[in-house]
């Protein structure tokens, strides 16, 4: 019934303008629409729907993330654009934070937003 409509992803976030530098600037990623309501920026041709709510609850988990060519390189380079990587007890995450669940395996890194959404960046092989 969806398999052929648009997707649109969300994210809640608690100050638009924090928001829009955080992912604008520093991410890199184009705004597409602003309002009282929410941050629209376009993530990798999808809309990402950066809500504005009071409070922001702790993650469960990875709230998004972005497919990527080299995932060493782009923790390099976020970091260099300060981003800090997270590290998990008990996962065997390399020097630049990225863990591979098995050896020849692609990888993923996490890192949070200014409120707190964990976000990543994965390479699948």
């Amino acid at each position: 019934m969806l398999g052929s409509r648009p997707f649109v992803g969300f994210l809640l976030v608690t100050d638009a303008a924090r928001a829009k530098e955080f992912y604008c600037d520093v991410l890199g990623l184009p705004l597409l629409h602003e309002d009282g309501f929410a941050v629209v920026v376009d993530a990798g041709g999808t809309p990402l729907r950066l809500s504005i709510v009071a409070d922001v609850p702790e993650p469960a988990g990875t709230s998004a993330g972005w497919l990527v060519d080299d995932v060493n390189a782009s923790v390099r380079a976020l970091t260099a654009a300060g981003i800090s990587f997270e590290r998990f007890p008990g996962m065997n995450q390399d020097p630049d934070g990225v863990w591979r669940p098995f050896p020849g395996a692609g990888g993923v890194a996490w890192f949070r937003d200014l409120d707190g959404n964990r976000l990543s960046v994965t390479h699948a092989p």
